[in-house]
This record gives C-alpha cells, structure tokens and sequence, in this order.
C-alpha cells in the first residue's frame, strides 16, 4: 500500500446496486477501497474492482447467489492499524478495544458518522446508493500512515 508510506482508502456502503459516475471518479487514484456492505447487485463489484482493490463484507439485502461467498466481517491491517468492517454494527461480535482495532468500519442506516469512542475510530461512510430520507449521499476517505487514521466524510450535491 502506497510507496510512500501512507495509503489513501475509499470507503462506501449502500450502494443498493446503484454505482454513481461521479462517485467513482472521485474515488480514481485510491490504493484501496472498502464496501461495508449491501452492495445490492453482482455487477457492481467488478466495477469497483476496475478502480482498486476491493475488500467487501455482506449486508442484509446481499443475499443472492453472487454475494453468498461474501464474509459478514473482515479485518485488514493497513500501516500498522488493524481495520473491522461489518455492514450492521448492532451485529459486532467482538470487543474492539480488546482485539487492537484502529478503526471499526459500518454501514446499514445511511447516515455519515465519525466517532470515537476507546480511541477507536468508529466510521459510517453513509450511502452512495439511492437516497433515502433527506440524508446526504456520500462516502469516506481513510488517510492512513504508521502514526494516524485521518477520516474524511465527502458528500455528493443532489442531481437535479
């Protein structure tokens, strides 16, 4: 991940089969990226694919043949900071704080969040997928070198 030591990671959940152009151009140029689930289709994850490397984790509407392979949780390491993604955090089966967790990634209610709760890093990148409600579309940016996680939340103007 990045030859400078430092990675910049795309995070987006509740796609819901929607994959927005401008989406994926502002996320052109990532070392990584992470879906945190409720992908809602299997063509887009190859598209994703075609932007970075894509770790994903399945959702409650993931539930066709195409995502049934798909972990409910996963791990990475990245820069010495041990990244959790699971798609419903009510769903967590494990005690963040005590397994070394950096970051717990979640998506599920759409709403954009940055938290910290024990020195961790709780983030929801909210949804690039339809819009529900008045909540924003959008999506997260990780920062990622040996000394920090730096989040950014990104939101996209409604069309129209």
């Amino acid at each position: 991940m990045g030859t400078t030591g430092a990675s910049v990671i795309g995070v987006v959940s509740d796609t819901h089969g929607v994959l927005r152009p401008d989406v994926v151009d502002a996320l052109a140029g990532v070392d990584r990226l992470i879906h945190a689930g409720d992908v809602g289709n299997g063509t887009l994850l190859p598209q994703l694919e075609q932007v970075a490397p894509v770790t994903v984790v399945r959702g409650n509407v993931d539930d066709e043949a195409w995502a049934v392979a798909w972990p409910t949780s996963a791990t990475l390491e990245i820069h010495g900071h041990k990244l959790h993604i699971v798609h419903d955090l009510a769903l967590i089966d494990i005690d963040p704080a005590r397994e070394g967790f950096s970051v717990v990634i979640y998506g599920h209610s759409h709403k954009p969040a940055i938290d910290f709760r024990q020195d961790i890093l709780y983030l929801n990148p909210g949804s690039v997928g339809p819009r529900r409600f008045r909540l924003p579309v959008s999506y997260a940016v990780l920062h990622v070198n040996r000394r920090s996680v730096r989040p950014v939340l990104h939101t996209i103007p409604p069309s129209g």
